[in-house]
């Protein structure tokens, strides 16, 4: 299949693509921070900089993208060309998640992971926080 917009197109709509205060990241420190909770931003100084830590509860929490982290969510589903491309390249994100994921425990730290996919249903989500973090 060949792509509708040209490399220089391809190569700007690419660069716009954000890593850290993507909308999802947003939603879920936006609805912690109405629960009450206060927390750090993408600690560098931790595996896999999470985008929000809970120092003294020592939890990294990372906010997950379906497609570019491979859930198995209707949105983490891969595109139907150039999979030669797009299968390596989703593997190879979730090989350095579980890296990152295993170095945080290993260094005392819980990990949890909200996927893009479950904003759709904030009170769920509110109550998975609410139960993580224990009352506050």
């Amino acid at each position: 299949m060949i792509d509708r917009l040209t490399s220089e197109q391809r190569r700007h709509l690419m660069q716009q693509v954000k890593g850290k205060n993507t909308r999802p990241e947003m939603l879920v420190r936006s609805l912690l921070h109405s629960l009450g909770y206060r927390f750090r931003l993408h600690r560098k100084d931790l595996p896999g900089t999470p985008d929000i830590v809970f120092p003294s509860r020592r939890l990294a929490l990372f906010v997950h993208g379906c497609f570019w982290h491979g859930h198995g969510c209707r949105i983490g589903q891969l595109p139907k060309s150039r999979l030669e491309y797009w299968e390596p390249k989703i593997a190879a994100n979730r090989e350095r998640d579980e890296r990152k994921e295993s170095a945080l425990l290993l260094a005392g730290w819980r990990v949890e992971v909200v996927w893009q996919c479950e904003l759709g249903d904030l009170e769920k989500l509110t109550k998975r926080m609410q139960r993580l973090l224990g009352g506050s």
